[in-house]
This record gives structure tokens, C-alpha cells and sequence, in this order.
């Protein structure tokens, strides 16, 4: 009987337990679930309305800037033209002058005898060539020329920047090219990939593509034309270059002309330790950054005439350099600390 007893208590405990679990979830899909939907309903309906007002916001600025930019842009035009009439002008009257002076010699040359042309012609003839003598030849003129600075625009330059790297970077396909590699560094099977090792590795050092010693890279194949840009994971590296360069730069020796930076042909970012530098011809240009960046975007613009160097996490441009590009270009790589990685 005590047996029976307890065997009925311990199911009474169970359908009890049961009981309550059922009630948790029965609450659970009655009243939980439900207000889990409409709080996902409401948070959905609020993201919207957040990317909807702050793309509003974001459009309003760019409407705005393009206003001003635009208006900058018909301020230097006139001031270029009315410029180029002013000298129109005075060129013109200068002419005449000229041309009335010339008129007015030859008439004398004609006219008059020798004794008459040194008695009455002499000081107005001396006035008149100390007239001509104080116009000047036509000088260049900057005033005579577009600034293109006056397009200059912080938010532009920057909403640019992103909006490129998003939509081109990843998109062109891009390579490093194994004939380039220094036998300091090893490339990966996907050929994205440059690790730094001290020991140099048995390769041909014969081959005319190939660093022979600087641990550099380049691509497999350059751009010319358009706008181009591509990202490169750095986070594991505290010595690397990043950049583009023409493909006359020098392979061979341990000389500046091999050098990545110190050079007329080579364009690039450079991090050693914690100090950070855009390098071109031998000129370093410090780059003060507060945050390491674990990823770089490097963008070039053929049309513009611009390499620019940008942090992706931080929507922030690392450096800007403008220059006519006289080649094609080729991305450019080196690393002495660990490895970096091209991100697709």
C-alpha cells in the first residue's frame, strides 16, 4: 500500500510538472510569440524609416553641396572669362597702338628729308617709341587658366570614395603575378595572399619580371583607363606598401630605383611599426592616424588624375595625391612583417 501511495504521489507530481510546463507554453505561443512578432514588425517598420530619413538626409546634403559646388563652378568660369576680355582689351589697344606708331614712322621714313626728319621729328618720335616700349610682351597667366580647386569638396571627395569602393572594389578581378614575387615572400594557391618570411626561397633570379630584392609584388595585369580601386586586408602586418606603379619601375638590386616610393614610377601607402607615410619620388608625406586600419582601399581615378589611399571601416580618406598618369598603372604590394591579403 505505502508502495501504491508513493507510485500515485510521483505521478501526481509529474501531471503536475506537465501541467505547468504546458501552461509556459501555452503563455509562450499566446502571448509571447505574438508580441515577439509585433516587436519585430515595430523594429522593422523603425529600420526603414531610419535608412529612409537618413538617405533623405544624405540626399539633401549631396543636393545641397551640388548646388554650391555648381555655383563655385560658374564663378570661376566668369571670372576666367572676364579675365580672358580684359586681356582681349588691352592686347587689342596695344595693337593699335603698335600699328599707329608703325604707320606713323613709315610716314616719316617717306615724307621728309634727312635734315628735316632729325630737326622736327626727333622728341615725338622719342615719345612715341618710349610708348611702344612700355608694352609688354603677353605673359602666362594663372588668372587665365580654370582652377580646378574650386570644386574642392571634403564630403564629396569622401562620399565618393565610399561609394566607389563599394561598388567597384571586389568587382575587378585582380591577381599577383608570380614571376614578380621577391624570394622573401611566398604567394598562396589563390595567388591573393603575400607572406613575409626572412629566409629567401629558392627561386629564379634570372627571371626579368622578379624583385630581386625588395620583398615586392605586382599585379598581373594594369588599368589605364577609368576608375579603379580594390582593398587589401593589413591587419596581421605592422610593414607593408600599398599602391600602384608604372611597369618600367626596376626589378633588380637593392638601389632606390627598386624601391617602392622612391622613385618617379611608384606611387604608394607605406605602415613601419606605427608610423604611417605616402612615399612618391623619394618625398615621404607623414599620415597621422589615430587607429591602425585592418583594411586599406586603394583608388585610382585616370580621368582625375588621382591615387587616393581610404580606411573603409571609418569612411575616412588616409591620403589623397594627384598626379597625370603618364602609363598604365599596376597594383603593387610589399610586406616584411607577416602577411597582407587582397579582399575580394
Amino acid at each position: 500500500a505505502a508502495r501504491r501511495s508513493a507510485f500515485q504521489n510521483k505521478i501526481v507530481d509529474r501531471c503536475e510538472r506537465l501541467q505547468l510546463q504546458s501552461a509556459a507554453i501555452a503563455r509562450h505561443v499566446d502571448e509571447v510569440l505574438p508580441a515577439k512578432d509585433q516587436g519585430v514588425l515595430n523594429a522593422a517598420n523603425a529600420a526603414r524609416e531610419l535608412v529612409i530619413q537618413r538617405l533623405i538626409f544624405v540626399g539633401n546634403a549631396c543636393e545641397n553641396e551640388e548646388q554650391r559646388l555648381l555655383e563655385k563652378v560658374h564663378v570661376e568660369e566668369e571670372r576666367v572669362h572676364q579675365s580672358i576680355l580684359t586681356q582681349r582689351v588691352h592686347w587689342t589697344e596695344a595693337l593699335q597702338k603698335l600699328a599707329a606708331l608703325r604707320t606713323y614712322l613709315v610716314d616719316v621714313i617717306t615724307n621728309l628729308d634727312d635734315q628735316g626728319l632729325v630737326v622736327s621729328t626727333a622728341p615725338c618720335t622719342e615719345g612715341q617709341v618710349k610708348v611702344a616700349e612700355g608694352i609688354l610682351e603677353p605673359q602666362e597667366s594663372l588668372k587665365l587658366n580654370f582652377n580646378q580647386a574650386c570644386v574642392q569638396s571634403p564630403l564629396l571627395h569622401r562620399l565618393w570614395a565610399s561609394a566607389v569602393l563599394c561598388c567597384i572594389a571586389g568587382s575587378q578581378e585582380i591577381h599577383i603575378d608570380e614571376k614578380t614575387v621577391s624570394p622573401n615572400l611566398s604567394l598562396s594557391e589563390d595567388r591573393k595572399t603575400l607572406t613575409f618570411s626572412p629566409k629567401k626561397a629558392k627561386v629564379d633570379l634570372n627571371c626579368l619580371e622578379r624583385f630581386d630584392h625588395w620583398p615586392n609584388a605586382l599585379a598581373t595585369a594594369a588599368f589605364h583607363s577609368g576608375v579603379c580601386a580594390w582593398k587589401i586586408s593589413v591587419e596581421k602586418s605592422c610593414a607593408y606598401k600599398l599602391g600602384v606603379c608604372y611597369s618600367s619601375l626596376p626589378r633588380k638590386g637593392s638601389g632606390n630605383e627598386a624601391r617602392l616610393g622612391f622613385n618617379t614610377a611608384s606611387w604608394v601607402f607605406s605602415r613601419y611599426d606605427k608610423e604611417f607615410r605616402f612615399l612618391h619620388a623619394g618625398h615621404p608625406q607623414a599620415v597621422e592616424l589615430i587607429k591602425s586600419p585592418a583594411e586599406i582601399g586603394v583608388l585610382v581615378d585616370f580621368a582625375g588624375g588621382e591615387v587616393l589611399f581610404y580606411d573603409p571601416d571609418s569612411c575616412t580618406i588616409l591620403f589623397s595625391h594627384r598626379e597625370s598618369f603618364a602609363e598604365p598603372l599596376y597594383p603593387v604590394f610589399a610586406v616584411a612583417h607577416q602577411s597582407i591579403s587582397l579582399v575580394q
